[in-house]
C-alpha cells in the first residue's frame, strides 16, 4: 500500500483516495534487474516454481502483468519451455492471434504452394474479392484435376473462373516472386517482403484503429521470433515452420484448471492475486515512449502503475531488463539503476 501511494503522490491531478489495510505490514516489494527479456521471464518462472514449492501457492495464485500485449511472447516461451500452464486474459496467446496465423499461412504457402489450407486462409487477407463460392469452385476443380488450389487459381481463366483470374493476378505474381526469391532470403527478409508486397501491413495502416495498431505491433514482434531463430539455427524456412508449429500445438492442448494468469495492466483492473509480477518496468515500455514527454501521459502511467501494484495481495515483484528485443530491434536501457539499502531493493 505504501509503494502504491508513493507512486502517485507527485501527480498534480490527484484523486482523494489513500489505500490502507488492516493486515500486518507485508513483505517488501522485490525488484529484479535482468539481462534481457528471456532472463526476466526465466526469473519470473523460477520465482513461481519456488513459491509454489516452498509456500504452497497454486498456479492460479500468480499473475504476470505487462504494459503491452507484445511483451507476453518471451514470457510465454519460457512458461511453455518449463511446462507451466498459463492463460491470457483479455487477449489470445501469441501464436493464436489472427495476424500471426496469417503471416504463418503466407510463409507456409511460399514454402509449399500445394498447401490448400494456408491458401484458403490468406487469399482474402487483405481483401481481394474472392468469395467462398469462388473458393469452393476452385477447390472442386482442384480435386477433380488432381492439382493444388494455387495451380487452379494461376490458370483460372482456362477453367472459366474469369473473376477469380482478374482478382488474383497481383496475388499470384507476388507469391511466384516470393517463391523464386525465398531460397536466397533469410526468414526475416522473407517475412518483411510478404508483409510489404502482399499489402497486408498497408491494409492495417489504412484501418487506422487501435486494434490494427496492436496487430502491426504483434507482426513486428514476430520479426523478433525470426531473428532469434536465425541466430540459433541455420536459415531454413522448413525448420522454422516446424518449430513454430510445435509451439502452436502446445497452445492448443487442453487447458488445466490451475494456470498462471497473463494480462495487460489495463485488463487487470478490479482483479487481485496473491502474487503479482509487473514485467518491463523500464523507460520506453512502462512508462511508454509516447508518454515520457507528456506530463499528463506520465501521470496516467503512474495511475496505471498504481493499479498494477494494488493487484498484489501478498507478494509483488517488479522486473526490468538491461536490454530488450522488441519489434525486431534491441534497445539498451541505460537509465535503470538498482539501489540496495539493507535487504530492500528499489527500482529508481
Amino acid at each position: 500500500m505504501d509503494v502504491a501511494n508513493a507512486v502517485i503522490k507527485n501527480n498534480e491531478v490527484k484523486y482523494e483516495k489513500k489505500l490502507w489495510t488492516e493486515n500486518e505490514t507485508g513483505k517488501k516489494v522485490t525488484a529484479h534487474l535482468a539481462n534481457n527479456e528471456y532472463d526476466e521471464a526465466t526469473y519470473i518462472v523460477e520465482q513461481i516454481e519456488h513459491l509454489k514449492r516452498e509456500e504452497y501457492y497454486k498456479y492460479s495464485d500468480f499473475a504476470v502483468l505487462y504494459r503491452m500485449n507484445t511483451q507476453s511472447r518471451s514470457i510465454e516461451d519460457i512458461l511453455r519451455r518449463e511446462n507451466v500452464p498459463y492463460k491470457i486474459i483479455g487477449g489470445l496467446k501469441f501464436y493464436e492471434r489472427k495476424e500471426i496465423k496469417d503471416i504463418m499461412a503466407y510463409l507456409r504457402l511460399v514454402y509449399n504452394t500445394k498447401d490448400n489450407l494456408s491458401l484458403r486462409r490468406i487469399i482474402n487477407e487483405p481483401k481481394r474479392g474472392v468469395g467462398k463460392t469462388s473458393l469452393d469452385q476452385v477447390s472442386e476443380i482442384a480435386d477433380r484435376e488432381g492439382k493444388s488450389m494455387y495451380e487452379i487459381i494461376k490458370d483460372a481463366a482456362n477453367y472459366g473462373l474469369n473473376r477469380v483470374y482478374t482478382n488474383t493476378r497481383d496475388f499470384v505474381q507476388t507469391i511466384d516472386e516470393l517463391v523464386d526469391k525465398s531460397q536466397g532470403m533469410t526468414v526475416s527478409e522473407l517475412t518483411q517482403s510478404i508483409l510489404k508486397n502482399t499489402g497486408y501491413i498497408k491494409a492495417l495502416e489504412l484501418e487506422d484503429t487501435k486494434e490494427a495498431e496492436n496487430r502491426i505491433e504483434n507482426l513486428e514482434e514476430f520479426l523478433t521470433v525470426t531473428i532469434e531463430f536465425e541466430e540459433e539455427a541455420e536459415n531454413d524456412l522448413g525448420t522454422f515452420l516446424e518449430n513454430i508449429s510445435l509451439s502452436s500445438d502446445i497452445d492448443e492442448l487442453e487447458e488445466p484448471e490451475e494456470q498462471v494468469t497473463l494480462m495487460t495492466l489495463h485488463s487487470a483492473k478490479g482483479l487481485e492475486f496473491p502474487v503479482v509480477f509487473l514485467a518491463g518496468m523500464e523507460e520506453g515500455i512502462f512508462p511508454g515512449n509516447k508518454s515520457i514527454d507528456d506530463p499528463n501521459g506520465v501521470e496516467e502511467e503512474r495511475r496505471l502503475c498504481y493499479v498494477g501494484i494494488t493487484r498484489a495481495k501478498e507478494n509483488l515483484f517488479m522486473t526490468c531488463a538491461k536490454s530488450r528485443t522488441l519489434f525486431g530491434s534491441t534497445s539498451y536501457n541505460r537509465y535503470i539503476k538498482i539501489l540496495k539499502r539493507d535487504t530492500r531493493r528499489i527500482i529508481k
